[in-house]
């Protein structure tokens, strides 16, 4: 797999919320077809998509490029699973049909691919720092959703916290997540989502990640830093989705979004930021996807 995103959660495009559209539905369509649509939620689906990501380079870059981003996520037999780019989870509490409270616990897993590619980074000062070893991140999430919150009896709000540590001893240290969705359907077409998150990572993280050494100093020019832990950045998006055929709960959908994260504290001052990068970041994706 290439260097599809750089951080967990946003560095997996949070398109994802609007992939788990499929059991959404306005109740401006007709009792009968609601109804029909009802007695679907809660089972088996999988949808497949692939999306075109305009992302940063690295974490903290001002430069920009696209790569492919697809995503797989479902529900077998109440268990509700992902596959976003970089990051799987699979919720481990099963789902049941008609439930408005949905508690979730599960394993998660990341890979990150920041700075593991010299040749995916345009600036040379950052280049000259070399490149990193790609990172596996495991761990494990909770959280808890509620249907029928605000707009309908089918949106959706839900909050989760995760935490992953590095076990590959590249940054050998920890990530907390907390994370915060809401997704209501417009009709029988079409969904919006929302989203934000954010991390705090252990000193190991911004030793890799943040941090220049004496030695690296003299190969890319810039000064030696040291960051520290602490809070490392926040995002917030926003989605939309549209069923090209069939509805949200079977057929082809449109799924397009984007986000603002910014990096925070000893991260955001970073010369590989502040110098050669920009501590505001943004990515967007379109694409299309598939439910069944």
């Amino acid at each position: 797999m290439s260097k599809l995103f750089h951080r967990g959660f946003a560095a997996a495009l949070p398109v994802a919320v609007l992939l788990a559209a499929a059991p959404a539905f306005a109740q401006t369509e007709g009792a009968a077809a609601n109804a029909d649509l009802a007695a679907k939620l809660g089972g088996d689906n999988v949808t497949v998509g692939v999306a075109g990501a305009y992302l940063p380079d690295y974490e903290g870059s001002n430069d920009y490029r696209f790569t492919p981003a697809p995503a797989v996520i479902g529900q077998f037999k109440g268990f509700a699973f992902s596959l976003i780019g970089n990051r799987a989870s699979i919720d481990l509490i099963p789902n049941r049909p008609g439930q408005t409270l949905d508690f979730q616990a599960g394993p998660i897993g990341v890979i990150n691919f920041n700075r593991t590619s010299r040749k995916n980074i345009d600036d040379p000062r950052v280049r000259a720092l070399g490149k990193i070893d790609t990172a596996i991140e495991l761990g494990g999430y909770v959280g808890i959703g509620k249907t029928g919150i605000i707009t309908s009896p089918y949106d959706k709000l839900s909050v989760s916290v995760s935490y992953r540590h590095d076990v590959s001893n590249v940054h050998d240290s920890g990530i907390w997540q907390p994370s915060i969705n809401y997704l209501t359907p417009l009709s029988r077409k079409a969904a919006v989502g929302l989203v934000a998150s954010a991390e705090h990572v252990e000193r190991g993280y911004g030793q890799t990640y943040f941090s220049i050494s004496p030695t690296q100093s003299m190969l890319s020019g810039l000064p030696t830093y040291n960051a520290r832990s602490g809070w490392k950045d926040y995002q917030v998006g926003g989605f939309f989705t549209y069923s090209l055929t069939g509805d949200l709960l079977h057929g082809v959908k449109l799924v397009a979004g984007g986000s603002y994260s910014r990096l925070l504290n000893s991260y955001s001052y970073s010369p590989i930021v502040r110098t050669a990068g920009n501590p505001n970041q943004w990515i967007g994706a379109a694409g299309l996807a598939y439910t069944f």
